[in-house]
């Protein structure tokens, strides 16, 4: 007999089928997940640190490295609609999951070539990065296009939080093991690692996303006529009031999480007199509280979700309206420090930053099929080109922030509560824009309450 928690097909209470994915297939695509997460943090983590330690190169050369694959990744619309009008979005998960493997060792080899000369080194690492842009695109864009058109839509929010937190579990994982296997380092073992672990995550991938575009789709995943145009599906999207306010949500919500990045842990060491091994823990901090958020998001939605189909807007509401208040506090803590809990601070930043972005996800897949055509790769891929814009000009704009800051006043206090203050006020702009967002749909045939308790409003 078929266990009816994580089989494909359940009855609804008017006694028709209610397909989509089970618990175990969202897990199976979550390793998905976990295994582009942990291919892509040996290239923008464990390779910038060898570039700047290692061989001394600049800061900015990694920087600028990283921003090229954040803006490669624009063209995410483009493998959208490309797993929209193919046969499978499967092929462009493995593909993508396979050149991202290929590109990050073809990465992993650039410090060699460095070692010769910048030049070299750069006619090596550019088109690396460039390809694992494409790959991450075409990949992550199918995968997320995937789960929104096979999920049942009071199943979404808890699936993004399973996928979401699969997908950190996987970096950290690889961090671990490969921080390990590459004792004592030198280039040849970097590159031996790096290559291991895209066949080992590529291998995994083979097998988690094997039979899982056999399931049946939902009904309103067959009910919407595909396009060949390129065009015409982008116009659809964009006709979409809807789908052009998430679209400005997902940018101004996105540029307010990153620009922190690269100034926090500077402003621990400079306005707490923090150790470099203590802000790396602070940062540890931020991550842990991201992981709960994700977590109270992740269960609420199973509890209530199919009672109250407003759930994932709302944590949105609320998680981009705390971020604010976490970073106008942090704003005001330059002034006192080091008289000031700024661990409990970071830690409820880190908590409110993984409420909203996961709940954005969810309701991002919620989203994506509630288009006139069947395009939810589209809507993906508009969605993703946002965020991967936002990403990289975050950074970017943060530390360009700071140092005009320092440089019109003289002080690194003011500096601080300037950066923290603008992206307090983009997260209030962020969630005035949430409350424009209507609740999504919910499903034409909701399931018994035994079986799925699940969330309605998701991506």
């Amino acid at each position: 007999m078929r266990n009816p928690l994580f089989g494909p097909h359940r009855r609804g209470s008017s006694g028709r089928r209610t397909d989509g994915l089970g618990w175990l297939d969202i897990i199976r695509l979550g390793l998905v997940q976990a295994s582009l997460g942990a291919i892509v943090v040996l290239t923008n983590s464990t390779l910038n640190r060898v570039l700047i330690v290692e061989l001394g190169l600049a800061a900015v050369i990694p920087g600028l490295l990283v921003g090229i694959h954040y803006a490669v990744q624009i063209s995410r619309p483009v493998w959208g609609h490309r797993s929209d009008t193919g046969n499978s979005r499967q092929r462009w998960i493995l593909g993508g999951l396979a050149l991202l493997g290929l590109s990050g060792t073809l990465a992993a080899s650039s410090p060699i070539a460095f070692e010769q000369s910048q030049a070299l080194g750069l006619m090596v690492a550019i088109p690396a990065y460039i390809l694992i842009g494409v790959g991450i695109g075409a990949s992550g864009t199918s995968l997320l296009a995937l789960l929104a058109t096979r999920t049942a839509p009071e199943r979404r929010a808890t699936a993004a939080t399973i996928t979401w937190m699969m997908m950190i579990a996987g970096i950290v994982v690889t961090s671990i093991v490969t921080g390990f296997l590459l004792e004592p380092y030198s280039h040849p073992r970097l590159i031996a690692v790096t290559a291991a672990t895209g066949a080992v995550a590529f291998a995994v991938a083979c097998l988690a996303v094997r039979g899982v575009e056999r399931k049946p789709a939902l009904p309103e995943a067959t009910q919407r006529l595909a396009t060949a145009s390129f065009r015409d599906s982008l116009t659809d999207v964009w006709q979409d009031r809807q789908a052009r306010l998430f679209t400005l949500f997902v940018f101004l919500s996105m540029l307010a999480y990153s620009t922190q990045d690269l100034i926090l842990e500077p402003f621990a060491g400079l306005m707490f007199g923090m150790t470099p091994g203590q802000s790396t823990r602070l940062s540890g901090t931020q991550h842990a509280g991201m992981l709960l958020g994700m977590a109270i998001v992740g269960i609420s939605g199973w509890l209530y979700g199919r009672r109250n189909p407003a759930i994932a807007r709302n944590f949105i509401i609320w998680g981009c309206a705390g971020s604010a208040v976490a970073l106008a506090a942090l704003a005001l803590s330059a002034s006192i420090a080091p008289a000031w809990p700024l661990q409990a601070n970071i830690f409820l930043l880190g908590l409110m930053n993984g409420a909203f972005a996961v709940a954005a996800i969810g309701t991002m897949m919620q989203l994506a099929g509630q288009g006139t055509r069947k395009n939810a790769g589209m809507r993906m891929g508009v969605w993703g080109a946002a965020q991967a814009i936002s990403f990289g000009l975050g950074g970017l704009l943060g530390t360009v922030a700071f140092d005009l800051g320092r440089w019109a006043t003289g002080l690194d206090a003011t500096a601080f509560a300037m950066v923290f203050g603008i992206e307090a006020l983009l997260f209030l702009l962020s969630t005035v824009l949430a409350m424009r967002i209507a609740t999504p749909r919910s499903s034409p045939q909701p399931l018994p309450e035994r079986f799925a308790p699940g969330p309605v409003a998701a991506e």
